[in-house]
């Protein structure tokens, strides 16, 4: 096994219909400002009727590919973090994989919700380090297709995007992903969930539309455990990798609410300076969203050698983790 890995690659993509907080506030009689000051969103995009998963998700693994300068016969995994897969059944990994012109590729969806990015990129990490070649991780969601409208907790949240990251074997020491944790609370399945739709229970003619659409049943617990989460998985992480937190030169969380990932700046000690937020313009996008802010941030201000990065997330499940990766 190769001793460590690098990240070669970004690539992001969004949908064309950028959504103002006004539009969803004017719908759900919110006041003015309501959104931002609970979540800190004031836009997000949303996919048009033609827009499809895999459609998203290609793109960003265009730019991806082209960041990396990396033949595409190289890649020898594409790994697909999604909660919106284009079908139940096949999964959409392969269909990416071949819009990409990604021969040979293995290809295969995870559906890890908002921490679907870490687990990918770690999976990514010990194939690239164990055969030899890249891997191609996108996230990807058109979570506006499962929003309630009418539920208040999640209307205001979810967002459409795709980002993308080449992870590739050779890296020096330094590089790569230098330290991992990964933790889950099964007792807590139920916070956020789509209530239909898998096994338990299928799609038929007599569910209520509410059934088929994402639901929160508990904000103030989401938060608290995700916080809670985010930060003991973040220090698991950094005690891995022999890092503190004042090592890190930025801190990318999941985008899920700016209150939930200042908190864990504030647990860490993290200075508000160095943690990437794009919650803002973009909205969250669950597994997307870290990818997302990592290619918009490397666009802005490119990652130099010897930075060192923090990774985290938690969402539903519950399910969660946190990465350490050096330049």
């Amino acid at each position: 096994m190769i001793g460590s890995s690098r990240l070669l690659g970004f690539g992001h993509h969004v949908p064309g219909r950028k959504v103002m907080n006004a539009e969803i506030e004017a719908d759900l009689g919110l006041e003015a400002g309501w959104i931002e000051r609970r979540t800190g969103i004031l836009s997000r995009f949303w996919a048009a009727d033609q827009d499809t998963l895999s459609g998203l998700a290609t793109q960003a693994g265009e730019m991806a590919l082209a960041n990396a300068g990396i033949v595409r016969g190289d890649i020898g995994l594409l790994l697909l973090a999604t909660s919106t897969p284009d079908h139940l059944l096949p999964p959409s990994g392969p269909l990416v994989a071949h819009k990409l012109g990604l021969a040979r590729a293995g290809a295969v969806d995870l559906t890890g919700a908002c921490a679907g990015f870490i687990y990918a990129l770690t999976f990514a990490d010990g194939f690239a380090r164990l055969h030899g070649k890249p891997v191609l991780v996108i996230a990807a969601n058109i979570l506006s297709r499962r929003i309630n409208q009418a539920e208040r907790a999640s209307a205001v949240l979810f967002a459409d995007a795709a980002g993308a990251v080449v992870i590739g074997p050779g890296g020096t020491p330094g590089q790569g992903i230098l330290g991992a944790s990964v933790d889950s609370d099964g007792s807590r399945y139920g916070l956020i969930q789509i209530p239909a739709g898998g096994s338990n229970e299928p799609f038929h003619g007599g569910l209520e539309p509410e059934q088929t659409r994402m639901t929160i049943t508990d904000g103030r617990e989401v938060f608290s455990k995700a916080v809670a989460m985010m930060t003991a998985c973040s220090q698991d992480a950094l005690a891995a990798a022999g890092l503190e937190p004042k090592e890190i030169d930025r801190f990318v969380p999941h985008q899920a609410n700016a209150r939930i990932f200042d908190a864990v700046g504030r647990n860490l000690g993290i200075e508000d300076r160095r943690i990437v937020k794009t919650i803002a313009d973009y909205g969250n996008s669950s597994a997307a969203t870290i990818p997302l802010s990592l290619s918009l941030a490397s666009q802005t201000a490119p990652f130099q050698s010897g930075e060192k990065l923090l990774l985290a997330a938690a969402g539903a499940g519950l399910s969660g983790g946190a990465l350490v990766v050096g330049f």
